[in-house]
């Protein structure tokens, strides 16, 4: 008996030696403690806060973002290799197309839609009464990822820049290419028909845009083309200079 007693003893002790370590030394005090009132947040140190502006900040100008987004290091092309392509054209351009990424031949080449899907987007463009020099190009990324895929999180941060670029560059008219472009920027509400005029929101107001099918495709399914023609023709009109 007086062992069990003795050991419980020890098991009381070795309780309470874990709860001073833990930083409770009493069981009550003089007053109340509310422990689940929220922890107050500490404040900001000044490089933590110029951190975060730096993050926040956006290029005010379309040359300043051209070189943000070939320099910046959080931006996620950083993490890939291989070449950049660059957006290309004059700011308040006529048309201004956006496709999704580069293909493996664009990166050969240097620029944007080339190969056998480039010399179909040029016929597409003088279908509408334009050619390459007349237009703003930019692509969602200006690399190729590995495989050519990309994180959700990545695709979230290219809309957002590609918004900035979009306000800044202020073209007449927008032509999203491809499934991945248009999810990104302008997810279908079921409110207009695919090859119909609709607004883009961007950064300093809207934009019309119209979407429809990447030539890459239409290359190998030419039954879409009749319906990209559509999307095309509600261009013409508002494109010609």
């Amino acid at each position: 008996m007086r062992g069990l007693l003795q050991d419980d003893a020890a098991t009381a002790d070795a309780y309470l030696a874990w709860w001073r370590l833990a930083g409770v030394d009493s069981a009550i005090g003089e007053s109340p403690v509310n422990w689940l009132r929220p922890v107050a947040a500490r404040p900001a140190t000044p490089m933590a806060a110029t951190i975060t502006a730096s993050i926040v900040e956006k290029p005010r100008t379309l040359e300043s973002f051209l070189e943000w987004l070939a320099h910046d290091p959080a931006q996620p092309e950083r993490r890939w290799t291989g070449a950049q392509i660059a957006p290309s054209g004059p700011a308040q351009a006529t048309l201004m197309v956006v496709t999704d990424l580069p293909d493996p031949f664009d990166i050969g080449e240097g620029r944007l839609l080339a190969d056998r899907a480039g010399l179909l987007f040029d016929a597409m463009l003088r279908a509408i009464g334009l050619h390459r020099d007349a237009i703003h190009l930019a692509s969602l990324f200006t690399a190729r990822p590995p495989g050519g895929m990309v994180e959700a999180a990545d695709l979230v941060h290219a809309a957002d820049r590609m918004r900035t670029h979009v306000a800044l560059a202020q073209p007449r008219r927008l032509l999203l290419l491809g499934d991945r472009t248009i999810r990104a920027l302008m997810p279908t509400d079921g409110a207009a028909s695919p090859d119909s005029l609709r607004q883009f929101n961007h950064d300093g107001g809207i934009v019309p845009a119209v979407a429809t099918f990447h030539p890459r495709l239409l290359l190998t399914q030419p039954a879409a083309k009749a319906e990209c023609w559509r999307a095309l023709q509600s261009l013409i009109e508002e494109t010609r200079p």
